[in-house]
């Protein structure tokens, strides 16, 4: 499949488009005690996983830091992690340290995957397939093909296979291919958290904003970093959030850079970065972990970066607890 490796801004993305997930890992989990092992490690209820399902999770150490956050499904007989591939080995080592114990397999998964979006992606979708799956069964299956929707300001559908019939069914569509970074330009602007290196193992889950999309079961029982998680929610101890901003710059931002907040005339540190996607006209969208009581007004730069002005984009959901 031909890939165009421009890297446009959201305006100027077409109607219908689809672009190659190479910037995330799967990790697949097989084996009888597959749900009842996951059941006791992430903060999503397991149990509840249908073959029609989609979960939102994370993964944390024992003191509820994060690992990984990640879109759980079901394919071809696997449980399927999709996740950074930062996070992906971070995981997969930790989770197979316990995997001994309970008949589970965890591996890295020998599939791929691409996403289909656009405002006329439904359009071009729907005559092709026998239905498609919607925010109540989010999964559905196609020969022999996953097909997840994802929500969000921006929704489409994540369709996982092997790369022959993935490429042959994307072909088929005749809408633009684009690389990777598509992809952290969706997670940014949905709101989706996306971990690097830098970010693994620093944040609880509520301060990715995990309780916001339905990422953290409060009543499925015990699992790695259960504790820490619950404190935060019950004692109010939480003072940090993910935020998605957006600006524009003559300069290439570096993914590890600092952020700033404008005070008065002065600027102080402001947070961190999780995700970065910068445009070819030099457009900017962040996704980036600030004090929660971050105001719609305040603004933000790139530090160092003295013409880089960055104001928040609204989410897609609501930042409070649930």
């Amino acid at each position: 499949m031909k890939v165009d490796s421009s890297h446009p801004s959201l305006e100027s993305l077409p109607a219908a488009y689809a672009c190659r997930i190479q910037n995330q890992s799967m990790i697949s989990v097989s084996g009888d005690e597959r749900r009842s092992y996951l059941q006791g490690q992430l903060t999503c209820d397991v149990n509840s996983l249908t073959e029609t399902s989609l979960l939102v999770g994370a993964h944390c150490d024992a003191k509820g830091k994060v690992f990984s956050a990640f879109r759980l499904f079901e394919h071809a007989e696997q449980i399927m992690m999709l996740m950074s591939p930062e996070s992906a080995s971070a995981s997969l080592q930790q989770l197979k340290k316990f995997a001994v114990f309970a008949n589970a397999e965890l591996q890295f998964a020998d599939v791929q995957a691409v996403a289909l979006a656009g405002d006329n992606i439904d359009e071009i979708l729907s005559p092709l397939l026998p239905s498609l799956p919607d925010s109540e069964h989010p999964v559905s299956r196609y020969q022999a093909l996953t097909i997840i929707k994802f929500d969000g300001h921006k929704s489409g559908y994540i369709i996982v296979g092997n790369d022959d019939e993935l490429s042959t069914f994307v072909q088929g569509l005749n809408i633009p291919v684009y690389d990777n970074a598509i992809w952290t330009l969706l997670d940014v602007i949905n709101g989706f958290p996306t971990l690097s290196n830098a970010a693994i193992e620093e944040y609880v889950p509520q301060m990715l904003n995990l309780q916001a999309i339905n990422g953290i079961s409060f009543t499925k029982g015990c699992y790695m970093g259960q504790e820490t998680v619950a404190r935060m929610k019950y004692l109010g101890k939480n003072k940090r959030a993910m935020f998605s901003l957006q600006g524009k710059t003559e300069h290439l931002v570096e993914s590890s850079a600092l952020l700033e907040k404008q005070l008065g005339d002065n600027w102080r540190r402001g947070g961190n970065m999780t995700n970065l996607y910068q445009a070819d006209d030099g457009s900017l969208y962040v996704q980036a972990v600030l004090a929660n009581d971050t105001d719609l007004n305040d603004i933000f730069r790139i530090k160092d970066l003295a013409d880089t002005v960055l104001t928040q984009m609204p989410l897609p959901y609501d930042l409070d607890d649930k």
